[in-house]
C-alpha cells in the first residue's frame, strides 16, 4: 500500500557495467542511445531536447579545446555556476580530455572561490557570467595556476572580455573542431584507479577539504545503483540542485549517463514548482529543507482555509497517519481504514501530489535528517520519500531505504558493497570500494579519516536488530551537559522546526551547561505571510517579497530584513513560538527539553558564514558568534523567553 514500486516499464541498461572510467561510460551511452534525448532545457517558453549525440558534440568540442591548450591528464578544471546543460557539457568535456573536474558553488564569496581554485591548482575555470568573473578579478593575482576563464554568458562582461585575453567566450570554445581520434587516445590514457573528480566539502568546522573520488569509486556506485534506486527507460527527473554537491553530480548526473534516464533542467529555483507540474517527473531528489518548507507551506495554507476545509484536511491527515503507523508497525491495515484512506486520498492527498505532476515513484532525500512527524505526513499523502545516507568521502551513498524495506526515521540498510559497524563511541564506520582516495594535499586529514581501511564518518549512529541505520548527530556536535548526559542537537532542533511553520531554523546549545537553550529564527516567507494576515503590509507588498524570495531564496532586501525584525519582535509571534517550542518539548526526554530561547531578528545566512552553501548550520561559527547571547540566556533572568522553569 505504501512502499511497493509498481512500475512495469523496461529496466534501464547500466552502462557502467561495461565501462571503467566516467569518460568511457559517457561514450558508451552515446554509442547506444545517440539519437535519444539526454535532457531538455527551456527556451522561449518551450522545452527543447538535446540528444546524446548533441551532448557528445559539445563535450567533444570542449575536450578538443582543452587538449589544444596543452591540458594534460590529471590537470584540473572547475565549473562555477548554476545547474544547467553548460555545466554538464564542461564536466564531461573535461573528463574526455582526461582532466580532473571539480565544481564550486556560485554563492561563494570571492575569497572562498579563490581558495578552492588555488588549492585545487585549477588550470581552466568555466563560469556562468559577470558575477563570477568579478569574483575572480577581485582575487586574480592569487590565482597563479589559472590560465583561462571561459564565460558561458558574456552579457554585461563585454568590456572585461575585451580587456583580458584570459577571458574566453563559451561560444568560441564550442566552435572547436572535434578531434575524435585525440579524445579516444586520451580516454585510453586514463587510469581507472586515478582521481576523476574533486569535491570540496562544505566546511562546517573549518576550510573546505578537497575529497578525491576515483573513477573506480564512481563506477562502483554506478554498477550497484539499482540497489538504491531502480530506474526504467521511461523515467525522467527535474534537475535543480547544485551540481557542485556530490549527490547531484554523481548520483543524479552520472547516474543518468549510466542509466540513460533523461532530465529537464529547471529554468531557475523560482520556477521549480511551476515546471515540476509540466515535466511530471517519476523520480524527484531533493534536500530535506525542501520537504520541510513544503510541509510548512501546506500547514500554513490549511490554517488559513475555511473551517470546513480545515476539518476535512485534519480528518484525512489523521486517517493517513494511522495507516502509516500500522504499516510501520508491521500490522495489517483494516478494511474500514483502507476505505477511509481511499476517500482521504481522493479528497486531499491526490491534490497535493498533483503539484509534483502526480507521477513520482521515488522521492529521494539525504544530507540531513527529517523530523519523523514530517516524514509520516508525506508518506500518508502518497509521497514515498526514501531517506538515504552517505557522504562525499563515500562517493555519495552507502545506505538506503528501498521499496519493501523502509523504516521511517532510519537511513536504511547498507548497500551490498558496503560493510559498516558502530565504534565504541557510537561513530559510524564504513569499509567499501566506495571509500574515497583521501583529501587533496592534506595527508594528515586523510590519515585521521581513513584508519585501517575504515572510513570514520564523523556521524554518531545506531543499528536496530534488522540492520537499519539511524543517524543521531555529528560526532563533533554532541552536547555533553554539566550532568554528563550526551545529547544529539539535530533531533531536538528537528522537533522544534516541525512544531511550527513560522520557525525556519533552531540551534540548540548546552554543552557543559546545566540545561538547554536555543536560538530560533523566523522564516522570511513565513514572516511575510504573517504580516499579510495581520494587515501590517498590503497584498501588493507581500507579493513583491514572495516573488523576490522565489527568484533568490537566499536574498534579503533591506525592506524585507526590516519586516523580519518587526515580525520577530511582535508579542503574538513570540507567544506563538514559545507555545510551539513547548509542544516540541513534549516529544523530548526531560534532559533534552529547551528551557529558554532567544529569537534572532534575522535568519542564519551563508553570507554571514553561519550556513554552508548546502544550508547546513556551521555550528562552531554560530556558537562563537552568539556566545554573548548564550551566556545571557543563562546569566540574565530578564533576557530571552522562558519555555520551562528550571
Amino acid at each position: 500500500m505504501f512502499d511497493t514500486d509498481t512500475s512495469t516499464g523496461t529496466q534501464a541498461e547500466y552502462i557502467a557495467r561495461r565501462a571503467h572510467t566516467v569518460g568511457e561510460m559517457f561514450l558508451k551511452r552515446v554509442e547506444r542511445d545517440g539519437d535519444r534525448a539526454a535532457f531538455f532545457f527551456k527556451s522561449e517558453g518551450q522545452w527543447q531536447p538535446v540528444s546524446w549525440n548533441g551532448f557528445a558534440d559539445r563535450a567533444g568540442a570542449i575536450a578538443s579545446y582543452l587538449m589544444g591548450l596543452g591540458l594534460q591528464v590529471g590537470d584540473k578544471i572547475c565549473m562555477v555556476g548554476g545547474t544547467s546543460p553548460a555545466w554538464c557539457y564542461c564536466d564531461m568535456g573535461g573528463q574526455l580530455a582526461g582532466a580532473i573536474t571539480l565544481g564550486a558553488y556560485p554563492t561563494l564569496t570571492p575569497k572562498q572561490l579563490a581558495y578552492i581554485l588555488d588549492h585545487a591548482d585549477t588550470k581552466v575555470a568555466f563560469v556562468e557570467g559577470i558575477e563570477e568573473v568579478n569574483k575572480i578579478l577581485a582575487r586574480r593575482q592569487e590565482l597563479t595556476n589559472l590560465d583561462e576563464v571561459v564565460v558561458w554568458n558574456t552579457a554585461g562582461a563585454e568590456s572585461l572580455m575585451a580587456a583580458h585575453d584570459w577571458l574566453v567566450p563559451f561560444e568560441r570554445v564550442l566552435q572547436t573542431p572535434v578531434d575524435r581520434a585525440a579524445i579516444e587516445a586520451r580516454a585510453a590514457e586514463v587510469d581507472p584507479n586515478s582521481t576523476a573528480i574533486i569535491v570540496y566539502t562544505s566546511g562546517t568546522t573549518g576550510p573546505p577539504k578537497g575529497a578525491m573520488i576515483s573513477h573506480a569509486n564512481i563506477m562502483t556506485i554506478m554498477r550497484n545503483q539499482d540497489e538504491a534506486l531502480t530506474v526504467y527507460e521511461e523515467d525522467t527527473s527535474l534537475s535543480f540542485l547544485p551540481m557542485a554537491h556530490v549527490a547531484e553530480r554523481v548520483l543524479a548526473f552520472y547516474g543518468r549517463i549510466n542509466t540513460g534516464m533523461s532530465t529537464y533542467f529547471a529554468s531557475s529555483i523560482a520556477k521549480v514548482l511551476e515546471e515540476v507540474s509540466e515535466v511530471r517527473p517519476t523520480v524527484f531528489g531533493s534536500v530535506p529543507r525542501i520537504f520541510e518548507k513544503a510541509y510548512a507551506k501546506i500547514m500554513s495554507t490549511v490554517d488559513q482555509a475555511t473551517p470546513s476545509k480545515q476539518r476535512i484536511f485534519r480528518w484525512a491527515e489523521r486517517v493517513g497517519r494511522e495507516a502509516v503507523q500500522l504499516w510501520q508497525a508491521g500490522k495489517p491495515i483494516p478494511f474500514g481504514l483502507r476505505i477511509k484512506f481511499g476517500i482521504a486520498d481522493k479528497l486531499v492527498f491526490s491534490k497535493l501530489r498533483a503539484v509534483f505532476g502526480g507521477r513520482v515513484r521515488y522521492f529521494v532525500t539525504g544530507a540531513a535528517p527529517i523530523a519523523p512527524d514530517i516524514l509520516e505526513f508525506f508518506w500518508a499523502a502518497g509521497f514515498p520519500i526514501f531517506e538515504v545516507y552517505g557522504m562525499t568521502e563515500s562517493t555519495v551513498i552507502t545506505h538506503a531505504n528501498v521499496p519493501g524495506a523502509v523504516k521511517l526515521g532510519s537511513v536504511g540498510k547498507p548497500l551490498g558493497v558496503v560493510e559498516d559497524r558502530i565504534a565504541e563511541d557510537g561513530e559510524i564506520l564504513v569499509r567499501s570500494d566506495l571509500v574515497f582516495q583521501g583529501y587533496y594535499k592534506n595527508p594528515q586529514a586523510t590519515a585521521e579519516t581513513i584508519v585501517d581501511g575504515w572510513l570514520h564518518t564523523g556521524d554518531i549512529g545506531r543499528k536496530d536488530a534488522d540492520g537499519f541505520l539511524y543517524i543521531m548527530d555529528r560526532k563533533k556536535h554532541i552536547i555533553i551537559t554539566a550532568g554528563g548526559k550526551n545529547l544529539t542537537p539535530s533531533n531536538i532542533e528537528n522537533e522544534i522546526k516541525a512544531s511550527d511553520p513560522l520557525i525556519s531554523q533552531a540551534h540548540a546549545h548546552g554543552d557543559k551547561r546545566k540545561y538547554l537553550v536555543a536560538l530560533i529564527t523566523i522564516g522570511a516567507g513565513e514572516a511575510v505571510e504573517w504580516a499579510r494576515q495581520q494587515d501590517t503590509i498590503d497584498g501588493t507588498t507581500a507579493d513583491k517579497h514572495i516573488r523576490a524570495l522565489a527568484e533568490n531564496p537566499l536574498g534579503r532586501s533591506a525592506e524585507l530584513e526590516a519586516l523580519i525584525r518587526e515580525v520577530t519582535h511582535d508579542p503574538d509571534v513570540q507567544k506563538r513560538v514559545v507555545a510551539s517550542v513547548k509542544r516540541a518539548n513534549e516529544s523530548l526526554a526531560r534532559v533534552e527539553t529547551i528551557k529558554k530561547i532567544h529569537i534572532l531578528d534575522r535568519e542564519f545566512s551563508v553570507q554571514e558564514d553561519e550556513l554552508t552553501p548546502t544550508l547546513k548550520m556551521k555550528r562552531k561559527n554560530i556558537e562563537t558568534k552568539f556566545a554573548e547571547i548564550f551566556d545571557r540566556l543563562y546569566d540574565d533572568e530578564g533576557f530571552g523567553l522562558v519555555i520551562l522553569s528550571e
